[in-house]
């Protein structure tokens, strides 16, 4: 389905890499003119210049979803946008609740939570305005069943998910649409590496012996799917696992 004229805009967060990159490639490829932002200039920018050589339309806009004066800032920009996909997150840690770090628990519901809200608050105005709205909210499986070692993340993408469900009663009426998407296990090159802090060996763990964990692009596939439907067709929620992955915590590993 191509996208309206007054909704063609597609702002994607956390767009420097995994998820976030891909849906930005995705959402071009439909026709949407993509507004790139994360923290990391240099990423960003060089994927605005691929794919806008591939005949798509991209914009890079350097932003901290946490500091919400420059979110207001970014936000004044825009007049009317179609789709919002809130990507900006991550995990930290994998520690029991008794020995967890209250910093990093603090960081993950900042960006996962705060982060989302920020810039869902800024940019709803401009999503009413088009007629056509979507919100995209990207939360996991965590945010839907708990797990070991796990306390902090599952807490900040409970919040989330339930920050995407308060919105969709909320609103409703108005012409925007609220769509959370669920991943389970997604392999990216950065995501279990930054949660155990560069840790190689402890990252390739969580993954090991699973001989298809989802991949950035089938996630982003499933963003733009549920994007491109109808105006009038809301999925409300898709939680998205590879077939190997039967919960978080029943996973069929080959070893």
């Amino acid at each position: 389905m191509t996208p309206a004229a007054a909704s063609r805009i597609a702002v994607v967060t956390g767009a420097s890499s995994g998820i976030g990159a891909a849906t930005a490639r995705q959402l071009a490829a439909e026709g949407y003119r993509v507004v790139l932002t994360a923290r990391r200039k240099d990423r960003i920018e060089a994927l605005a210049e691929e794919i806008t050589t591939a005949g798509g339309q991209a914009t890079a806009y350097t932003l901290d979803v946490t500091d919400r004066t420059a979110v207001d800032e970014f936000a004044s920009a825009f007049k009317t946008i179609g789709v919002l996909v809130n990507n900006a997150g991550g995990a930290l840690g994998a520690d029991p609740i008794a020995t967890g770090d209250p910093a990093q628990w603090r960081q993950m519901y900042e960006t996962n939570v705060i982060g989302t809200l920020n810039i869902t608050q800024a940019l709803l105005p401009a999503l009413t305005a088009s007629g056509d709205g979507t919100v995209v909210v990207l939360s996991s499986t965590a945010g839907h069943g708990t797990y070991e070692g796990g306390g902090g993340y599952v807490a900040a993408k409970h919040a989330e998910h339930v920050l995407a469900e308060t919105l969709r009663l909320e609103i409703v009426g108005t012409p925007v649409r609220v769509i959370e998407v669920a991943p389970g296990m997604v392999k990216t090159e950065e995501f279990a590496l930054t949660r155990f802090g560069g840790d190689s060996d402890k990252a390739a763990k969580v993954y090991a012996g699973v001989a298809q964990p989802l991949t950035a692009d089938d996630v982003a596939e499933t963003i733009t799917w549920a994007v491109t439907r109808p105006s009038h067709v809301n999925i409300d929620l898709l939680v998205v696992r590879p077939r190997a992955q039967a919960s978080n915590t029943k996973i069929h590993r080959e070893l």
